[in-house]
């Protein structure tokens, strides 16, 4: 066993310090690869730099959150996403579902998702015919207090004081978010007799379906803020549905929203 004075680890220490690399140290001073290492480990944690070891930020708590995209994210959430605690890792994911059809939509969850999280990076795992648009972060608990045992449909979902001032200040990005995750953009039609002519009349409309009722009313809630007209649709009796068909109200749903892609 080979033992080094400390004028070598401290010649090593300021060395590595100055950003040389553990195998180039360990060959001007001839002392093992993994005895540099263990001297920089040690060396890190004394001065409280260990990497993975320096306290992660809350984006909310600590940081500046970025709202808007936390609006969307949010709606998301609440829509198609769900938050599950792996026995494999220490983080817990946040996992938002996105049809294989809808490419884009899956860019802009990941977009949020950075502005949300910039120091978590999202991921995509393909399953059949989706894509779970993934991010771990152990602030999840603390961004999404949603979160529960169960499906949402079977809880008590509400939001947090700070959360509606969100949603207040940009409704339309939850609106947004909501509809790319359970709703949709369609064309509708029906006929009319015309001057003893039947004619087909076409018209689109946006359909929200969610089977939560505290879900469809955060965005009815939401949808009056805004002065949009909406109606409740009940298939198969079923109240999960809810329509907005008014030409200028889908207007307006057209400039803010917008259908999936």
């Amino acid at each position: 066993m080979y033992f080094h004075g400390t004028e070598v680890r401290q010649k090593a220490l300021a060395l590595l310090r100055g950003g040389a690399k553990n195998a180039d140290v360990a060959r001007q001073l001839n002392v093992p690869n993994g005895t540099i290492g263990y001297w920089k480990h040690e060396d890190r944690a004394k001065r409280g730099v260990c990497p993975g070891r320096v306290h992660a930020r809350c984006p909310r708590c600590d940081d500046v959150l970025d709202e808007q995209a936390y609006a969307y994210l949010l709606g998301l959430y609440l829509g198609d996403g769900h938050i599950i605690q792996s026995k494999a890792l220490r983080a817990p994911s946040l996992s938002i579902t996105c049809s294989a059809a809808w490419p884009g939509l899956m860019d802009e969850c990941e977009k949020a998702m950075r502005a949300v999280l910039p120091r978590n990076t999202p991921c995509r795992v393909r399953r059949k015919g989706c894509f779970d648009v993934k991010v771990y972060s152990k602030h999840l608990w603390c961004l999404f207090p949603q979160h529960g045992a169960g499906r949402k449909h079977e809880r008590k979902i509400a939001l947090a004081h700070w959360q509606q001032v969100i949603v207040d200040a940009y409704p339309w990005d939850f609106i947004r978010g909501l509809i790319h995750s359970d709703g949709c953009r369609l064309t509708n039609w029906t006929t009319r007799v015309v001057a003893g002519v039947k004619k087909r009349y076409e018209y689109p409309r946006y359909f929200f379906t969610n089977k939560s009722d505290d879900i469809r009313e955060l965005f009815t809630d939401t949808l009056d803020k805004l002065g949009i007209t909406w109606t409740h649709c009940t298939r198969d009796g079923n109240p999960y549905n809810i329509s907005v068909a008014r030409k200028a109200d889908v207007a307006l749903m057209d400039q803010h929203v917008g259908p999936k892609y």
